[in-house]
């Protein structure tokens, strides 16, 4: 599982800060669960990468990798599905000091799919031995978040960027290497995760209440779902499965 843990580390900003931390922050519930895969493990296609790209692989020993599209894990579950609370308390949260970090290795961005709080920054790096450009686009008919395209023409450069306002969905892209693809998810609260390679999920500091929350993955229609928690409980999710034809 990959765990934003945001809130919790906005707690513990505000409080170092001597400001105000809601109850959202403070201890909360849990929502948590799985994204089951229904179907035999799923096998993307391995990118057609220039030489340059697959020679980094071939240095190492390594296969050129697949697309991130889909990829099921040996558990029988699903990474890269972004999970959020549709309906979060309205306030005003405190952006996380902590950057997320979105790296350029082996020709292919880490994470593939990830999420942030509005004006929190993103580190983007290139840990590869070849120029990457990074091209984000925000949707243009929302006007929410501006473009941007940076060049990281050496390896270990470094750059940060941050988005505004709330969006979903951001893609993320590299001009050079047109394989190379990202999605960033922008949230105005700290309500969210990604599964990773256990397809597990966890929204934590939760006050209580019935929550909608959704299930946004790349290729299929979002899920949502319905969750009613009271205070500092944990709520187990049954039944989130998805196939090569959505959600089940």
């Amino acid at each position: 599982m990959t765990r934003t843990r945001i809130a919790a580390l906005t707690a513990i900003f505000a409080i170092a800060a001597g400001g105000f931390v809601s109850t959202a922050f403070a201890d909360g519930a849990t929502i948590k669960g799985k994204i089951a895969w229904d179907g035999k493990p799923f096998k993307g296609k391995r990118y057609k990468m220039n030489p340059e790209c697959k020679g980094i692989h071939d240095k190492a020993g390594n296969k050129v990798p697949r697309s991130e599209k889909t990829v099921t894990n040996k558990n029988g579950t699903v990474q890269n599905v972004f999970l959020y609370v549709k309906n979060a308390p309205k306030q005003d949260y405190t952006t996380p000091s902590e950057p997320v970090v979105l790296d350029q290795i082996g020709c292919k961005y880490v994470p593939h799919v990830f999420g942030v709080m509005e004006n929190q920054e993103i580190l983007v790096k290139n840990s590869d031995p070849v120029a990457h450009n990074i091209h984000a686009l925000p949707d243009p008919r929302l006007r929410r978040n501006k473009e941007f395209n940076k060049s990281q023409p050496r390896q270990n450069l470094t750059f940060t960027e941050k988005f505004k306002r709330a969006e979903l969905a951001i893609k993320f892209k590299c001009d050079v290497h047109p394989w190379m693809s990202a999605w960033c998810h922008v949230m105005d609260h700290p309500f969210f995760d990604t599964t990773g390679d256990d397809g597990m999920f966890e929204i934590t500091g939760l006050p209580a209440g019935t929550y909608t929350v959704v299930a946004w993955h790349e290729k299929h229609p979002e899920k949502e779902f319905e969750v009613t928690v009271a205070q500092d409980e944990t709520k187990e999710v049954d039944g989130l499965t998805l196939s090569r034809d959505g959600w089940k």
